[in-house]
């Protein structure tokens, strides 16, 4: 059994609000020294078998159809080595 991991970030052209909310709240907390915050998603699919390349390109598709918008996210899949 394998476990792959899909981040799905907004693009960089594309506004952040809740980004922007964290990146606002962190000096009021005591945080600081953070200049950007963007906040996305991640999926973690276990999968029967091995991660073949076969797999991760449906993955893929997966990601592409269903955990993202490809029109103002992007994505990677990845096998976690863990």
């Amino acid at each position: 059994m394998a476990r792959v991991v899909v981040d799905v970030m907004p693009k960089p052209e594309i506004l952040d609000p809740q980004g922007k909310a964290v990146l606002g709240a962190l000096p009021r907390l005591g945080f600081t020294g953070v200049t950007e915050v963007r906040q996305g998603k991640r999926f973690e699919l276990e999968v029967d078998g091995e991660a073949t390349d076969e797999m991760l390109a449906e993955v893929h598709q997966m990601a592409e159809t269903l955990l993202s918008n490809p029109v103002i996210e992007n994505f990677t899949v990845h096998v976690d080595p863990a």
